[in-house]
């Protein structure tokens, strides 16, 4: 048994050899952890620390760009400036990563938690309220998915700057007798041909070239100027995938840094938590005690007074059915296997129960 932790102090009072521990730093948030031994211990020992090794590198490499290169030759801090401008300038509320790999469908939750448990304040370092908008909200599916959910809304309705995000090399190319280009190579045309359609639109003019009937016309007309960003990797793999991180990390940290924010403390989730610590006490004393529900303001006081009794009928109907169920089982089940299996039965139905 191992452990990581940065408080070697418990980790020992749990029980765990401190000497079987790894370490890395409290000043480290968890969404900056992923190079810290908290990320890299289970994904060594997923993958070996050889292919670990080569994600680590990718990241120092980008590092080592971010804290060296000019500033106009600078992808993180070019970024970072490009988001600064879409946001407090353009006013834009959101961010859309559209990475055009399956094996890249994580990304855009990470960078959603990276991006809004960093950059989602409205105060300055000193406690002043900031003047202007700050933090964005980040979203986003990989390839066609997004293109048949959300695009819609990209390309006629509000202002959202995208990332598209493709690779020149497939992992498992298809090539079909009959077909024009390889599955990669389809999916990469719509990595091309949406941001053009962003970018420039489609007016009245050629909407009625195409012959377009003239009911539809206004409906099938794209304003363009919609903003949009493209990262083509050579490949995807753990290198790329390392560098792919860092790039996004380091450019939340300059966004943060221009609107002077303090990109790396989350204040904004502590207070939910600690009001569930409330919540958690009035469900113990209403099952212990019998105590009221009491000291919320009245949707919260219905919602969960309707919970608590809602969840005591189906406690009492489903340990009913439990002991119903072992009161057959005594007088039907002969040998040890039997009840097992017996006892697997009613467990299951107790569940159905519960969840139906």
């Amino acid at each position: 048994m191992v452990a990581v932790s940065t408080n070697l102090k418990l980790v020992k009072e749990f029980g765990l050899n401190p000497d079987n521990s790894f370490g890395f730093w409290d000043w480290v948030g968890g969404r900056f952890s992923v190079c810290s031994a908290v990320g890299i211990l289970p994904l060594a020992l997923q993958y070996g620390f050889a292919k670990v090794q080569e994600f680590l590198e990718g990241a120092w490499s980008v590092d080592c760009h971010f804290k060296t290169a000019p500033l106009e030759d600078n992808f993180p801090v070019l970024l970072g400036l490009i988001s600064v401008w879409n946001v407090s300038f353009l006013r834009c509320p959101a961010r859309a990563i559209l990475p055009y790999s399956q094996a890249l469908q994580k990304l855009a939750p990470h960078i959603q938690q990276l991006s809004m448990e960093s950059n989602g304040k409205a105060v300055a370092m000193d406690g002043t309220p900031l003047n202007y908008h700050a933090g964005e909200i980040d979203f986003g599916e990989p390839g066609t998915n997004g293109q048949h959910s959300f695009y819609q809304l990209i390309h006629q309705g509000r202002l959202i700057p995208c990332d598209f995000i493709g690779v020149i090399k497939s992992q498992q190319a298809v090539n079909l007798q009959g077909e024009l280009v390889s599955n990669h190579d389809e999916l990469m045309c719509n990595f091309f041909a949406q941001p053009d359609a962003l970018a420039y639109g489609k007016t009245r003019v050629e909407a009625c070239k195409e012959g377009i009937p003239e009911e539809l016309v206004p409906h099938k007309m794209f304003t363009g100027n919609r903003p949009s960003l493209s990262i083509l990797l050579p490949t995807l793999d753990a290198y790329t995938a390392g560098q792919l991180l860092a790039l996004y990390e380091h450019r939340i940290a300059v966004q943060g840094f221009v609107w002077g924010i303090n990109s790396f403390d989350q204040w904004g989730v502590e207070l939910g938590k600690s009001l569930a610590t409330k919540v958690r006490q009035t469900m113990h004393n209403f099952r212990t005690k019998g105590e009221s529900v009491c000291d919320y303001n009245y949707s919260t006081t219905f919602m969960l007074n309707r919970f608590l009794q809602g969840k005591e009928k189906l406690l009492h109907s489903a340990t009913w059915l439990l002991v119903e169920g072992f009161s057959s089982l005594r007088t039907k089940c002969c040998t040890s296997i039997q009840l097992l299996g017996a006892l697997m039965q009613v467990s299951r139905c107790a569940t159905m129960h519960l969840c139906g």
